[in-house]
């Protein structure tokens, strides 16, 4: 299908869309360091480049009728989130943007639209927003679904929820694209016993890398897995055995199973009063001396990514020989907290997520962040992945298109 990359930013969504073999004939961002990183990552030459959306004129949007099958587009999302002020359709510079995606639609009159948004815009005004913009739809022609989908299910560490909808004009409606379920989502792999596989079996494991996580201890055949090697001096606990089909160790943990684990306590508004950071896991720094927020700590998932992408990542601190880790996932930490309280035990140390670990979080290649690098600073990359959207789950999306 040949698309409209609507509020574009870096093109997340053209990303994905190409990714499942669709065609860009132009696009739209007002932001002209977006649009900076956009150009150099996709090959925009010959495309109907547009700027501030308000000022296209229907004449110019019913030149494209015929040649535009799907328009795309995250439209703001500052004035549903819970994090913004929430004015919705109030809000004059935002809110009322989704209005400028239905006047497109209305004057190009596409088979497809695809959007994007907060979770936080189906609750907004007890559900008349949301109302709202489906009704809008209906008027326009355009038959909805939606679905909310969390990019953690889709092959990146992230928690990052979102609704998607999904308009098909009347009388050229295809096939339904949602629900969306781990079942038949191609970036859930099934795998037995180490192999990927179309089939079904009782002994299936899960993993979105095609890497077999916790092997079950079944009896009988080739299908047992063989204990390597007991990891707990005193061959007790949880971190005794460790299972493997093909003979060889996974990593072993740092402090052999046994003894105290390092950690923070990363203080939030919980009857607790705080949550366990260790090895591994990520943590939201943003607003630090907040009495309000919770989730801050990601349990090897990072927490969703804003403008300013305030996330730490707690890795092992430089021993002697030991150069220290690096690992997946980082939760939620106050400015001061390597001081205070005395959270953190010795051993390791955090350190804030680069822009291409933001990058990446949002499922970007690393040759797409090495060309956004190349035109703009590190401020600039951070605010661009915290307003992107996850490419694999746009692909995942894209690929059920007719």
């Amino acid at each position: 299908m040949k698309f409209l990359d609507l509020f574009a930013g870096i093109g997340g969504f053209r990303l994905g869309l190409e990714q499942a073999g669709h065609e860009c004939v132009g696009f739209c961002e007002i932001d002209k360091f977006a649009r900076q990183s956009y150009k150099a990552i996709h090959n925009t030459e010959g495309e109907r480049e547009y700027h501030d959306i308000t000022t296209v004129s229907n004449e110019e949007w019913r030149t494209l009728r015929g040649t535009v099958e799907l328009i795309c587009g995250g439209f703001p999302c500052q004035a549903f989130s819970i994090a913004g002020k929430r004015k919705g359709f109030l809000d004059e510079t935002r809110g009322t943007l989704f209005f400028e995606i239905a006047r497109a639609a209305e004057q190009i009159k596409p088979r497809t639209l695809f959007l994007e948004n907060v979770r936080g815009l189906l609750s907004h005004d007890k559900g008349r927003t949301f109302r709202t913009i489906i009704s809008t739809l209906d008027e326009l022609g355009y038959d909805a679904e939606w679905q909310i989908l969390n990019s953690k299910n889709f092959g990146v560490p992230q928690n990052r929820e979102r609704v998607f909808i999904i308009g098909h004009l009347r009388g050229e409606r295809g096939r339904e694209v949602f629900p969306i379920t781990r079942e038949n989502s191609g970036a859930i792999k099934r795998i037995v016993n180490g192999r990927e596989t179309h089939g079904h079996s009782t002994y299936d494991v899960f993993g979105t890398d095609g890497i077999s996580p916790t092997l079950k201890t079944m009896q009988g055949g080739n299908l047992q897995p063989k204990i390597l090697v007991n990891i707990n001096p005193s061959g007790n606990g949880i971190n005794g055995n460790v299972y493997d089909s093909e003979r060889l160790a996974p990593t072993l943990t740092t402090n052999k199973g046994e003894g105290p684990k390092v950690a923070i306590r990363v203080k939030e508004a919980t009857k607790q009063g705080f949550a366990v950071a260790e090895l591994g896991d990520r943590i939201n720094f943003s607003v630090p001396n907040s009495k309000t927020r919770r989730g801050r700590v990601g349990k090897q998932v990072a927490q969703t990514l804003d403008t300013s992408c305030n996330q730490a990542v707690i890795v092992q601190k430089p021993r002697g020989f030991n150069k220290g880790g690096e690992h997946e996932v980082a939760p939620t930490l106050s400015s001061n907290s390597w001081h205070e309280n005395n959270l953190l035990k010795s051993g390791i140390r955090i350190r804030k997520l680069t822009p291409r670990e933001c990058w990446r979080l949002q499922g970007f290649p690393d040759w797409a962040f090495d060309k956004a690098l190349e035109v703009n600073s590190n401020s600039q990359l951070y605010k661009q992945a915290g307003n992107s959207v996850t490419v694999p789950v746009i692909y995942e999306i894209a690929r059920r298109f007719e």
